[in-house]
């Protein structure tokens, strides 16, 4: 079913639970960074205890995504979308009854794998079920309402720290993906489904992989490199290398080699990687700097980043359709250096400056260039690769953006040294974020083509 029209009634419902579900999990990656300090206060840890209570989340999203896009295209996104809901919903219930730090964070945990079963499915679904014509307007509105999501979780969760408790921050998603579900069983059409051998020991050599990597990169730093650290460390290394391995032999793998074959795939994908680790780096440390360090409450710092939230939901849609009619490379050249320049100003977000000039400048230059990158940057990679494949495409892309995020907030305070420090640590961390995300625009610039698709 390829013809449903964006303006149709199946179309707004299409749209409408597939941003509900992909957004209420991208939401709770950022949700949770201005309630850290509140939850470390009651349920106890330092620094490593709150990487882990936003990096257990990221670590089962990001490491599962393909098996999730996998899976739908093996059994109908429709249906896979539907249980990652559950899932994600249940899980949540749980985190907001956490008795203590690892209880939180296995929850967390399992709250990453209902995620990792909705995100792909929602992009898929709209890849598959849209009107040609009206695909690529969809997939703008769904990038831009879901980055809006995205950067709107600080301000959620101040607000909900302040006003009742840090446990609401999981309550909340209980309603959203609830009206998410019902619209889904009730209005959202089945994908077609594609038969093929499900790529299992890619996803434990993945998962694998990243564990241990980021449990070696968390608390090595923090606890010292015991033997326990350093083995971690070794297996993910060696899984990660074992996983491409099993890329290249397994029939019908998670990752087909075939797309990294793309230059555009390859190079969207890498853009993807620079521009949310900064923006997850970035956010994580602003949140803890403006608590921690500048005296803000949990809503003033969430309140912090509002500028950004209102930016992308203002201009998502147009860049949507300008990148249509100039093609993706100029945007996605000029959006990732916008937005490093704004993360490079917010650097001066140090104790004795105002708002005005401490966090609002590096703030709107941030908001302009993600807005003038989000859309562009969906559309493009789920158009570098055939229909057949939109599941392992939108899976592999999400993966990258929510690894990204992973590995931002494992390295960056200790690249920057803000892991004993934050407040001397702070300003070095935003310029190396800043510096990341200005890569990615030169990675746009040369990797992908002057057409309306991005090819050469």
């Amino acid at each position: 079913m390829n013809g449903v029209r964006l303006d149709s009634a199946t179309g707004r419902s299409i749209i409408l639970a597939t941003v509900l579900g992909s957004g209420v999990a991208f939401l709770d990656g950022t949700v949770v960074n201005v309630a850290l300090p509140a939850i470390g206060r009651e349920l106890g840890g330092g620094l490593s205890t709150l990487q882990w209570v936003l990096d257990g989340y990221l670590l089962t999203l990001g490491s599962l995504l393909l098996l999730g896009g996998a899976l739908g295209d093996r059994y109908g996104h429709r249906k896979i979308f539907a249980i990652g809901l559950v899932a994600f919903t249940v899980a949540s219930c749980v985190c907001g009854l956490a008795w203590d730090a690892p209880s939180l964070v296995a929850a967390r945990l399992l709250q990453g794998v209902g995620g990792a079963l909705m995100v792909p499915g929602s992009l898929a679904i709209i890849e598959a079920t849209m009107h040609p014509d009206d695909k690529g307007r969809a997939i703008g509105r769904w990038a831009g309402l879901a980055g809006v999501s995205t950067a709107l979780g600080p301000f959620v969760g101040g607000w909900l720290v302040d006003a009742a408790s840090w446990r609401f921050v999981f309550f909340i998603n209980v309603p959203i993906a609830a009206v998410a579900f019902a619209v889904t069983v009730m209005k959202v059409p089945e994908t077609s489904t594609r038969d093929r051998r499900l790529d299992y020991p890619g996803a434990v050599a993945v998962t694998v992989g990243l564990g241990g990597s980021i449990y070696a990169l968390i608390e090595g730093p923090a606890r010292g490199w015991h033997p326990v650290t350093v083995v971690a460390g070794v297996v993910g290394v060696a899984a990660l290398a074992a996983f491409a391995v099993i890329e290249r032999r397994h029939p019908d793998p998670l990752l087909p080699p075939r797309l990294l074959r793309s230059r555009v795939f390859v190079s969207v994908n890498l853009t993807t990687l620079a521009v949310y680790a900064a923006l997850s780096g970035g956010l994580f440390m602003l949140t803890l700097q403006l608590q921690e360090t500048m005296g803000y409450s949990a809503l003033a710092a969430g309140m912090a980043t509002l500028p950004l939230t209102v930016v992308i939901l203002l201009l998502s849609g147009r860049m949507g359709a300008l990148s249509q009619k100039l093609g993706p490379r100029p945007l996605l050249t000029a959006g990732p250096v916008l937005a490093g320049i704004g993360m490079a100003l917010l650097a001066l977000a140090r104790p004795g400056t105002s708002f005005a000039v401490g966090v609002l400048p590096g703030m709107l230059v941030f908001a302009l260039g993600m807005s003038v990158t989000v859309a562009p940057l969906t559309a493009t990679v789920m158009g570098s690769v055939e229909d057949t494949y939109a599941g392992v495409a939108s899976g592999t892309n999400n993966a990258v953006s929510r690894i990204a995020g992973l590995l931002a907030v494992a390295v960056l305070p200790l690249v920057s040294g803000a892991d004993t420090s934050l407040a001397e640590g702070y300003p070095s961390a935003m310029l190396v974020a800043a510096g990341v995300c200005i890569v990615g625009g030169f990675v746009s610039w040369f990797g992908i083509g002057g057409r309306a698709d991005g090819s050469p």
